[in-house]
């Protein structure tokens, strides 16, 4: 299948999130790929399962990053087809290098707002995604958009992120910093981020909404092994782009005891296989 070239979306409902994305988050994500897929490579397979995917599925798979799901889904679908969306030019030319780097022929990546991009009416047999649909302004929306795209039984599938605190690879961080550097709103749960389809009754509604039935959502556990030692996750966290607009405005002094408090939250939790704190996420599927 031939890739879909890059260029900006003719239609953008997330602005804020297009220019993250297609700027500075994207670039820190290609960046740090292995280490993304590494962080969550024993959550990825309860999606895989859940998403059932078979050899002639035609597959669309939302906020595909780097593409990692979407060449799994296509090797899964091996004489159906696989596309991943997103929002980041870079993230997508990596997911294209990967792809032909294996040699998968039957996938493609598409730059575009899947809340509000015309997808073919019921051209895909299964949604996927790996934490990429907690971004959208109008979560009704685009999940009605999504389920449009799928089939008659078509079947969503998707991992998203628990509530934070639940999430001790974020919230021990968090926790360290907080009492020398302002957080703001940047890991709060009302709007589009990455907590905000921690709650299951949200999510729930929502689905239900957009047109879809048998919601199921089931709460997955799993380490996450963050990088090789303390100071590897200190270099990573003070890449994010996140993290530097944090400290964008904080003196010296106060960011430096902010890292130091992370550094010492971090030791305890360094093993053999690297720095592993746990996870908590919601494995969601239904059907159109």
């Amino acid at each position: 299948m031939t890739s879909v070239g890059s260029g900006t979306p003719e239609t953008v409902a997330n602005a804020e999130q297009l220019s993250a994305w297609d700027g500075d988050e994207g670039r820190h994500w290609v960046e740090n790929q292995e280490r993304h897929d590494t962080m969550l490579r024993r959550l990825t397979p309860h999606l895989l399962a859940a998403a059932n995917i078979e050899e002639t599925s035609r597959v669309l798979d939302l906020g595909c990053g780097c593409g990692e799901t979407t060449c799994l889904a296509a090797k899964a679908a091996s004489r159906g087809s696989a596309v991943g969306v997103d929002l980041s030019a870079a993230m997508l030319e990596r997911a294209r290098d990967g792809a032909a780097a294996k040699g998968l022929v039957n996938v493609s990546f598409l730059q575009a707002d899947a809340q509000v991009h015309p997808f073919p009416s019921a051209a895909f047999d299964v949604a996927i995604s790996r934490f990429g649909v907690m971004f959208f302004a109008d979560a009704a929306a685009a999940f009605a958009n999504i389920t449009a795209a799928l089939r008659p039984a078509g079947r969503l599938a998707f991992l998203c992120w628990q509530e934070l605190r639940q999430n001790q690879w974020l919230s021990l961080i968090g926790a360290a910093i907080a009492a020398h550097v302002q957080l703001g709103q940047a890991l709060a749960s009302e709007g589009p981020g990455p907590f905000s389809l921690a709650d299951p009754d949200r999510i729930r509604t929502l689905l239900t909404s957009a047109g879809l039935r048998a919601v199921e959502i089931a709460p997955v556990s799993e380490p996450v092994r963050l990088g090789a030692d303390v100071d590897d996750v200190l270099t990573y966290f003070s890449g994010m782009p996140m993290v530097r607009s944090m400290l964008a405005d904080v003196d010296k002094a106060s960011a430096a005891r902010g890292v130091d408090a992370i550094r010492e939250a971090l030791r305890p939790f360094q093993t053999a296989e690297g720095v592993v704190l746990g996870s908590a996420a919601w494995l969601v599927t239904a059907e159109r």
